[in-house]
């Protein structure tokens, strides 16, 4: 698995060798999660949907770093623990264990999987599932259990909420393999849920959706057709059927609770969005979507003789009133992670940062060397070609007290192909092309991983 392969080790490293400067401005916690299978796994192992979760954090003050790695510490791990193997298989096996093996509670059930994403709302840190309740974690990242928000949302949330930077407000959604399909929530600033599980009509089979997006008016869902399929799993196949003829649908459902508006397209897969925002005011102004675009749903086993599944950063005009959108290339390179200042959240933003290839061809799938940097202003995309590191997702650290998206840093974990060593990269918003300004060296390997953040000293 190379630079995929996980860890079991949990260490603390209380200083970090560093190269460069680390900004004295950054003062925080940066936290990313990721697959990490505790013990070897049995049956399937479908990345980057099963594994346990680990936890990676570099606490910065006064241009000093240090490290800590943490399980998320499910009751399927703990059993796991207490066995010595695993005693689940991946969701393509089916394998789950019996009572004797881990007792009645956890006997033929599926087993807990929060190893997404990470986030920090209402002061609960929370370790994010693809859809199911997530982990509350302390601040040593401690697991400290399973959290259904006073059971107001018992059957959980998916892994990438989105926070409304002007209201706190954290809007959510999660889809389920029984009716119903869809729905959709809202937890306000103070962690409580104002809005509780609240069905999407019009969706009425069990479909996999990864991400949202959110404007001031609106929760905009991408439904590409990818269906779920346990009759298809049980006699060998994919839990997963992708059904092009059924083309991609998007949903925007007003924030007010009023109906659902539709529109719909050819079929694309989306993974991961990079923001959208309201195109004018009122309830039938076009709605602007950027999102990472996939020919095709890129997990599991393709049909035989598909053509490799091509994709680009794509912008999307989504007419309410019409029904229809229109989609338009922004940049054709082979990219995913977007992200951007999350204070644009829901708003128009300029910069969107990714992890994408050079084209090497030592890469094994999933696995970037560069970061590029969108400009919607001008279209330029330039390019910081990471060498022998492969890079994650970047997250942007603002400048505290300053308002502008170039006043700020981009963080990520890197890891050197030619000896596996670790770092943690600190790039510069201005110029980032010019590469980090500062590079921590982490004397344990991190695997690469999935979704993270920049939690601020004193952030709620």
């Amino acid at each position: 698995m190379g630079p995929f392969a996980p860890v079991s080790e949990e260490v603390d490293v209380a200083v970090l060798e560093v190269t460069g400067e680390i900004p004295p401005a950054l003062d925080g916690l940066y936290l990313r999660n990721g697959p990490n299978p505790r013990f070897t796994p049995i049956g399937s192992y479908l990345y980057p949907i099963d594994g346990d979760g680990m936890l990676h954090g570099v606490w910065l003050s006064e241009g000093r770093a240090r490290y800590r790695n943490r399980f998320v510490r499910t009751p399927a791990l703990r059993a796991e623990e207490r066995a010595g193997r695993a005693l689940w298989g991946g969701l393509e096996s089916m394998i789950m264990p019996d009572a004797g093996q881990v007792g009645p509670e956890l006997a033929g059930t599926f087993r807990d999987m929060p190893d997404i994403n990470v986030v920090r709302h209402g002061r609960r840190l929370l370790a994010l599932a693809e859809s199911a309740c997530p982990y509350r974690i302390g601040t040593g990242l401690e697991t400290l259990g399973r959290e259904d928000f006073d059971g107001a949302l018992p059957m959980g949330i998916t892994a990438h909420p989105k926070i409304d930077p002007l209201t706190g407000e954290m809007v959510v959604f999660c889809y389920g393999l029984e009716a119903p399909y869809l729905t959709w929530s809202v937890i306000g600033r103070d962690g409580v849920v104002t809005r509780g599980p609240t069905p999407v009509d019009g969706v009425d089979e069990p479909m996999m959706i990864h991400d949202m997006a959110l404007t001031e008016s609106c929760v905009v869902i991408v439904l590409a057709p990818a269906f779920f399929d346990f009759a298809q799993a049980m006699s060998g196949g994919s839990f997963l059927a992708w059904r092009p003829e059924r083309g991609t649908r998007v949903v925007l459902v007003p924030r007010d609770g009023g109906p659902p508006r539709w529109a719909a397209d050819e079929a694309f897969w989306v993974w991961h969005t990079v923001n959208a925002y309201d195109d004018g005011p009122g309830p039938d102004a076009p709605v602007v979507l950027d999102y990472v675009q996939w020919s095709r749903l890129t997990v599991g086993q393709p049909e035989p003789g598909a053509a490799p599944a091509s994709g680009g950063l794509v912008r999307a005009r989504i007419d309410p009133v019409a029904g229809t959108m229109t989609r338009t290339p922004l940049d054709d390179a082979r990219v995913e992670f977007p992200r951007i200042d999350d204070r644009r959240i829901g708003r128009r933003h300029r910069h969107t940062a990714l992890a994408t290839e050079t084209g090497r061809s030592d890469l094994l799938p999933g696995e970037y060397d560069a970061v590029r940097f969108h400009d919607t202003e001008t279209g330029a995309s330039p390019v910081w070609d990471a060498g022998d590191l492969s890079v994650g997702e970047p997250v942007f650290a603002p400048v505290p007290g300053k308002d502008s998206e170039e006043h700020g840093y981009w963080l990520t974990f890197a890891t050197d192909r030619t000896d596996g060593s670790a770092w943690f990269l600190v790039v510069p918003a201005q110029d980032p092309a010019s590469g980090p300004v500062a590079r921590a060296r982490v004397p344990v390997r991190v695997p690469l991983g999935l979704h993270g953040c920049w939690l601020p000293t004193g952030g709620g």
